[in-house]
């Protein structure tokens, strides 16, 4: 089966992992960034250039869920400081920021831990720079709250709606699997968001896999109940997913928006009150919604470990038994050589 960049941009016009600045944590230390040497590539080292040479602009892809990183203005301060224009583009889900990533129409921006798979499936050229914690309470399944499905297990022939290949769609995989059932024992229907809540409202889908703050505001929003949600199954993050390109020659700006967004990770840790008020202003969302979904999560950013290259090669490897990829992948290919990665990563 060949996955032409139109079928990536079909299915992928869904979410990816939801973060309010990338995605979203645990307080437990088990679901955090593991410690561990960075991983080792094949492609050959280059040496970085000067942080600007004068009129370049760099390009940020971000979703609605990731907007303080535009809405903040620190990424841009610090980059216009270093003589960089930022030049911003709105996604309606990771999979297709990711598409415009391997176009060469962005450089950068955050998605969940599925849609860099299904784009390195269909020959993107991307690198992991840096990890996002993950959020196992911000993401879960909805259905209508007069439904007779009690259950994980009550979802057997039902019709299930969720975004392909995003994180949605790794966690009903999860969920299924440890209600003993098989993801050929529901029925998909690929939508993004908004239209996957519209087909639950209506009828047309039995249950809603959703995340952060769709989730929240279909939990405040619309008669609906939580089946079950990301705790004790959602193990990995999102990343922050940059080209091979941009990151082999211009480790240094790369670096520098590592910087910023991790520090507004920190920021957003320390003033939740601001930052709902923030997110709520900018994602036009409910604020009960928005209040709730930033109450429940932590924030963090940090390397990409081994590890964590390990847990996403099994995720990989189990789209491709699922047929959801083309083809075996090794999450590996994405690395660069240490010192590249020393030019940019994360203490």
């Amino acid at each position: 089966m060949k996955l032409t960049r139109r079928d990536l941009f079909l299915f992928l016009t869904s979410l990816g992992s939801y973060a309010l600045v990338a995605s979203c944590t645990n307080n437990s230390s088990q679901n955090s960034p593991q410690a561990s040497s960075p991983v080792a590539g094949t492609t050959a080292p280059s040496s970085a250039s000067p942080i600007a040479t004068g009129g370049e602009t760099v390009r940020i892809g971000y979703q609605k869920s990731t907007i303080l990183l535009k809405s903040k203005g620190t990424i841009d301060k610090r980059l216009n400081s270093l003589g960089i224009k930022v030049d911003w583009k709105e996604f309606a889900a990771g999979p297709p920021l990711l598409e415009a990533l391997n176009t060469g129409a962005i450089d950068l921006g955050p998605v969940g831990e599925s849609p860099p798979i299904f784009a390195q499936a269909a020959g993107a050229d991307l690198v992991y720079a840096a990890a996002i914690v993950p959020n196992p309470k911000g993401s879960g399944i909805l259905v209508k709250e007069d439904s007779p499905i009690q259950t994980v297990a009550d979802l057997k022939g039902k019709n299930v709606t969720f975004a392909k290949g995003s994180s949605a769609n790794l966690l009903i995989t999860q969920l299924l699997e440890k209600a003993g059932l098989k993801y050929s024992d529901i029925q998909p229907i690929y939508l993004a968001p908004a239209d996957a809540r519209g087909a639950l409202v209506q009828g047309s889908a039995d249950a809603w896999v959703i995340w952060d703050p769709f989730f929240a505001a279909g939990e405040t929003g619309i008669k609906s109940r939580v089946i079950a949600d990301g705790e004790g199954v959602n193990k990995i993050g999102g990343y922050y997913i940059s080209s091979r390109k941009f990151a082999t020659e211009r480790p240094q700006v790369l670096k520098a928006i590592l910087e910023e967004v991790r520090d507004l990770e920190a920021w957003s840790d320390k003033n939740r009150d601001e930052l709902a008020k923030i997110l709520t202003e900018a994602l036009k969302l409910d604020a009960s919604a928005v209040q709730k979904s930033v109450q429940r999560r932590q924030f963090g950013l940090g390397p990409v470990t081994d590890n964590l290259l390990a847990e996403q090669q099994k995720v990989a490897d189990l789209y491709y038994q699922l047929k959801l990829i083309p083809k075996q992948i090794n999450v590996r290919d994405t690395a660069l050589p240490p010192n590249q990665v020393a030019a940019y990563a994360l203490s």
